[in-house]
């Protein structure tokens, strides 16, 4: 499963950090940007680990290369448009979720929750072996 947005330092490193924290080890999770940021916004490390989920203190904004979206079985979109290359046989996603870049924490804790309840529909749509 990769995650993609713009900057690769908000939305698509929640949605990484839940799904690796919520599957256990039985989904493979990365992330990406198309237009990867310095370092991960401090405040999404820090509602996460409000949630009791740990931020992968190694996190870091990679970029989004086409080796990456060849790797996953299923790319998740949110946010980076028409820059998010589109590889035949993949099967893709889009989450219109707000970005948290200089929200409020209360905003954040609101997209954190968001992008937590996508990862429960996507949880229930993957098959039992995956999960």
């Amino acid at each position: 499963m990769l995650f993609v947005c713009s900057r690769n330092a908000g939305r698509s490193q929640f949605a990484a950090a839940l799904l690796a924290h919520r599957a256990q080890g039985h989904v493979t999770v990365s992330s990406a940007g198309t237009h990867p940021a310095a370092a991960v916004e401090p405040v999404v490390a820090q509602v996460l680990t409000e949630a009791g989920v740990p931020s992968a203190e190694a996190a870091f904004p990679k970029p989004l290369t086409d080796e990456v979206v060849q790797a996953a079985d299923i790319v998740n979109t949110m946010g980076c448009g028409d820059a998010c290359p589109v590889v035949p046989g993949r099967r893709y996603l889009d989450w219109p979720v707000a970005d948290p870049e200089g929200a409020p924490i209360a905003v954040v804790r609101t997209i954190r929750d968001a992008i937590d309840a996508h990862i429960s529909e996507l949880l229930d749509s993957l098959p039992s072996t995956a999960c």
